[in-house]
């Protein structure tokens, strides 16, 4: 069967085709990575399959092997899709703030002339320019942007997208675009979300200063209340030089904790103030950008556990230095690459893009950078039993690429190159 052409009432590139109806299918591949780690080896980390086929039923992967495996003589099963190129599992875009509203072009121009960021967010700009957007913005009009900005992702080969709020700044704004995350998250023509409660972030204009009188406002009453609505799954944390310190985060994640809410933070962007230490200490899935981060704090992430978010679009658009990649390869801390789609230090909704600038500057492998996108992505996010590989009892949310190798899809196309994008075994996006 031909890849399925969009409907016509969606934007271009981002249409969902024709509903499989959740019925038993084959989809063939001249290339299949999988991803999945039991069939993985030290010379193809990423488990490739040539020639390979494998069964949907349900909106799960049922079977996965060599196409006369599956597709033998008799087995009477629809071919829905034949692949002439690579497919993939669905990329998981593990760090994201995708809800906001609003645009910072004017900013963006002045750091590209040489202005200064952490000088822009003192003059009012930066992330209080998002939390003035937010704020004024209808929570109707925050879904809309949410659901065309995932709409988008997914024309991109996405099929998981975590989503963070913190432009709100205040109790009410905050769950306003958590409440524009549940939205999407109900719509399963849209990419998964996993929602995540930056309770920390920056600090608004009404505080008059008070950084640890705001953050105990945030852990005694704002936080149990979202918590108890169910809003999020995670709760997220600046901790850097200009933004929250350790002593600050430390009531509002240890909350979280005892609320049954995962931990995530931003940790080392500009400074490392120890950031990766309490990370460690409190368990959290991962820390996320990493820019500065001293071989102690690599070495607790290591002994914890937690994951290393990269987030190259925003050191490239900072002008920074790579994190010391290969120092957190060598401790064995799990490698992640997330978009940090923002209107500010990351204008961009393209996970692929992340992956090629962290193999150009961070120098990670084509396989690391898949796998940060794709497996441990999911793994560090929940979702690690129901996507992230392709690989019988999983999800069957893949991408299906009118590329020839994996290898292709870390070349920096700047433009979408999924054929057609599958959640729970549906078409979610497709092009041609």
């Amino acid at each position: 069967m031909d890849l399925p052409r969009p409907d016509s009432d969606l934007p271009a590139l981002s249409r969902p085709g024709p509903l499989l109806g959740g019925r038993r299918f084959a989809i063939a591949a001249r290339r299949l990575v999988t991803c999945d780690p039991s069939r993985a080896s030290t010379g193809d980390p990423l488990g490739v399959i040539e020639d390979a086929a494998l069964i949907v039923r349900g909106g799960a992967v049922e079977a996965v092997g060599r196409r006369h495996e599956i597709l033998h003589p008799g087995a009477g099963i629809e071919v829905a899709f034949e692949a002439a190129g690579v497919v993939t599992p669905g990329l998981v875009d593990c760090h994201t703030h995708a809800p906001w509203v609003g645009s910072r072009d004017a900013e963006y121009a002045v750091r590209m002339a040489g202005g200064d960021y952490e000088a822009i967010a003192a003059a009012g700009g930066g992330i209080l320019a998002s939390m003035r957007a937010v704020r004024a913005a209808t929570a109707g009009e925050l879904a809309a942007a949410l659901r065309a900005r995932l709409l988008r992702m997914a024309a991109l080969g996405v099929t998981a997208v975590e989503a963070k709020s913190g432009y709100g700044l205040d109790e009410a704004s905050e769950r306003k675009q958590l409440e524009a995350i549940a939205e999407a998250g109900k719509d399963a023509r849209l990419p998964r979300v996993v929602p995540t409660y930056l309770a920390l972030h920056a600090l608004p204009p009404e505080a008059g200063g008070g950084r640890a009188a705001y953050a105990g406002l945030v852990a005694r009453s704002w936080l149990p209340a979202i918590a108890a609505a169910g809003l999020a799954r995670y709760v997220d944390a600046y901790i850097d030089r200009s933004a929250f310190s350790v002593d600050e985060a430390r009531p509002v994640l240890e909350r979280a904790r005892a609320l049954g809410l995962g931990v995530r933070a931003h940790v080392g962007q500009f400074a490392d103030v120890g950031g990766a230490a309490l990370a460690a200490e409190l368990g959290a899935a991962s820390v996320d950008h990493l820019e500065e981060v001293a071989p102690e704090g690599i070495a607790a992430l290591a002994r914890a556990g937690v994951a290393a978010a990269l987030l190259p679009v925003a050191s490239f658009t900072l002008r920074q230095a790579p994190p010391p990649v290969a120092a957190l390869r060598a401790a064995g801390v799990s490698l992640l690459v997330g978009s940090d789609a923002n209107p500010g230090t990351a204008p961009t909704e393209s996970l692929p893009l992340a992956l090629a600038l962290a193999v150009r500057l961070y120098g990670l492998t084509v396989a690391e950078a898949i796998l940060g996108a794709t497996r441990e992505a999911a793994r560090s996010l929940g979702l690690g039993d129901v996507c992230g590989a392709v690989r019988p009892g999983l999800r069957a949310d893949l991408a299906i690429w009118d590329l020839p190798h994996e290898n292709a899809i870390v070349q920096p196309w700047g433009t979408p190159r999924a054929l057609a994008v599958l959640r729970d075994g549906e078409v979610v996006a497709a092009h041609g």
